[in-house]
């Protein structure tokens, strides 16, 4: 098995690097720092998984997970967050990925989960599973924000923590004027009129 960690920091990559080399049947590990290199790896080499961190510079790591299950369906994707799980992971796993796992997990529980993806099963916490239970059983489960795209519910996260929208477009590397048109189309979709509207909105579906 041919793995792929693309996270933005380098002392993350090597931690997951020494835990992954403790997995028996590892062939190689590729590195990764935001998503166009993890493309871009992706399009050059012949890996079959990749761990993939969902807070990422430029592309957000739900962008990016998009891109390589329209790209290369049969790549198995688990994602790491420190994001709040409920939220995250049901969006990530609607998107393709093969699981969501907290970053605060234990190296036991990664290589458990990385074991159980890599054999063609998904893998999300007994906490995860239960969350999912009730909302596929509640009629209420759909939420302002689930009917968002990726880029709308990322520049939406991005303004829930006060983010400017210079300061967005330059992280998203797009004119603060597309960010401002975003915004238009959150608030229309959302009902909301003001900022301090969108944050609470978000604090309240632990959103940020």
């Amino acid at each position: 098995m041919n793995i792929l960690i693309c996270d933005d920091h380098k002392i993350v990559r090597d931690g997951l690097r020494q835990i992954l080399k403790q997995f028996n049947g590892v062939e190689l590990i590729g590195e990764a720092g935001d998503g166009n290199e993890a493309l871009s790896q992706l399009s050059n080499g012949n890996f079959d998984f990749v761990l993939l961190d969902i807070s990422l510079p430029g592309r957000s790591g739900l962008e990016v997970l998009q891109l390589i299950k329209a790209k290369w369906p049969l790549i198995n994707v688990l994602m790491l967050s420190m994001y709040p799980q409920e939220q995250y992971a049901i969006r990530a796993i609607k998107l393709g990925a093969s699981g969501y796992l907290s970053k605060d997990s234990a190296s036991a529980e990664l290589l458990e989960a990385v074991k159980k993806v890599s054999a063609g099963g998904k893998y999300i916490s007994h906490a995860l599973a239960e969350n999912l239970a009730f909302n596929l059983a509640s009629d209420k489960y759909q939420q302002k924000h689930d009917i968002l795209s990726v880029r709308e519910f990322e520049i939406l996260i991005k303004l829930a923590n006060g983010m400017s929208l210079q300061e967005i477009g330059n992280e998203l590397f797009i004119s603060s004027k597309t960010v401002s048109t975003y915004r238009s189309r959150i608030m229309e979709k959302m009902d909301l009129t003001r900022n301090t509207e969108l944050a609470r909105y978000c604090l309240e579906n632990k959103l940020i």
